[in-house]
């Protein structure tokens, strides 16, 4: 089994993934919203007719096409957006849709979204348990009405993504929320790790030793649910590290840099796991790296405004798609083509064994050190120090 999944295309002339900020406007106030969500649709984002043309410029990348997400703000707040998929739909594009946990998300909303041709949404719920949940995302109700919404989802045949937002506020809930994805059931459980920027804080960063403790917990959860993490690419490394280990019968406390929260979480994941019979999901997708996509190397985000960005959490624009093409821009410009030079990484990102699959989070690169080419801040791994260099061999680039 190869475990670092690669794209079957060239991540220099197209990217896996396309994601379209439709709107601003949302009716939650969440702590950590990288779009500071407002009440009501910005006027000057883009039209109809100008969207339309942005879901052309995404067909015309190539195939097989990017996923094309249209995101938000919650998207429900588009009265065009049921167009908008439409037509993305019929131009042959894999639509996703992500809105957001309010009382929008209604059984005739993503009915008539499934109508006009999404086939996936991805939810968001950061905590196992209402109180904690909302207050994270600012309103009373929110839990209820994600769950609902997953639910009926489900019961309509959309495939679901449910993201969790990892936080200091939700570190010890995870074993729990673990516990959630497999009892409603997803296609896939996506971790994101919060990046400071829009309302999102650096206070409210787990620590770099406790984001090892999470993602070999992540391992660990990944043989029950099908998971993947956003702005927490050294995973990548940790599932290399750690299928070797396994594959050699070596001890993971020996090998692997392992605190007390990865104990705590560990422990708790058990409990769950001695409550009922959890088989394993499928061996072909066990243990396998997140695809191999970073910010501008396989991904590009497209403001309201249209302004083209490598990552919705990487705030510098590489152009608009008012004025130029998006394959233009994704192809040619410098800041995108300097983001796919792992090469041109510094300090332990750029010495790094692990830097072709991993790169580290250039978003919070730019966060925290105002360079998106600096080190990865929140990895505490030291190159070369996991004495297996053939755990890399499959990695290819």
């Amino acid at each position: 089994m190869q475990l670092i999944r690669q794209p079957l295309y060239d991540l220099k002339t197209r990217p896996f993934m396309v994601i379209w900020e439709t709107t601003q406007a949302c009716d939650l106030a969440c702590k950590h919203c990288r779009a500071e969500s407002q009440p009501e649709h910005n006027p000057n984002a883009l039209s109809f007719e100008e969207g339309k043309k942005l879901i052309d410029q995404v067909v015309d990348l190539g195939k097989p096409h990017p996923l094309f997400i249209m995101t938000g703000g919650d998207p429900f707040k588009r009265k065009d957006i049921f167009d908008l998929t439409d037509y993305a739909a019929r131009q042959g594009l894999p639509v996703a849709l992500s809105p957001s946990g309010t009382p929008l998300l209604n059984i005739g909303n993503l009915a008539r979204l499934q109508d006009v041709g999404c086939k996936v949404i991805s939810l968001s719920l950061d905590a196992s348990t209402p109180a904690a949940h909302d207050a994270f995302r600012g309103v009373a109700g929110s839990y209820d009405w994600t769950v609902n919404g997953w639910k009926t989802a489900r019961e309509i045949g959309l495939k679901l993504q449910v993201n969790t937002t990892v936080t200091r506020y939700n570190l010890d809930d995870l074993p729990d929320m673990f516990a959630l994805v497999r009892f409603l059931g997803v296609m896939t459980w996506s971790l994101f790790f919060l990046v400071p920027t829009g309302r999102g804080l650096a206070a409210d960063e787990i620590s770099p030793e406790d984001y090892e403790a999470v993602m070999n917990f992540l391992y660990d959860a990944s043989k029950y649910v099908s998971l993947k993490t956003t702005e927490g690419h050294h995973y990548k490394r940790v599932v290399l590290q750690r299928a070797y280990l396994e594959a050699n019968g070596l001890p993971v406390e020996k090998y692997m840099q392992l605190n007390d929260t990865y104990y705590r979480l560990s422990a708790a994941l058990h409990k769950h796991l001695e409550d009922g019979p959890v088989p394993l999901i499928e061996p072909d997708r066990m243990r396998r790296t997140p695809l191999h996509v970073n910010a501008g190397d396989g991904f590009v985000f497209i403001s309201l405004l249209g302004e083209v960005f490598p990552s919705g959490y990487l705030p510098l624009s590489a152009g608009n798609v008012r004025t130029q093409t998006l394959k233009e821009i994704y192809q040619e410009s410098n800041l995108f083509k300097s983001l796919r030079n792992k090469d041109a990484l510094k300090g332990r990102c750029g010495a790094c064994e692990y830097r072709y699959v991993c790169g580290g989070s250039r978003s919070r690169a730019f966060a925290t050190a105002g360079d998106y080419l600096a080190e990865e801040p929140f990895c505490s791994y030291q190159p070369g120090s996991f004495p297996f260099p053939e755990a890399i061999q499959e990695m290819k680039h």
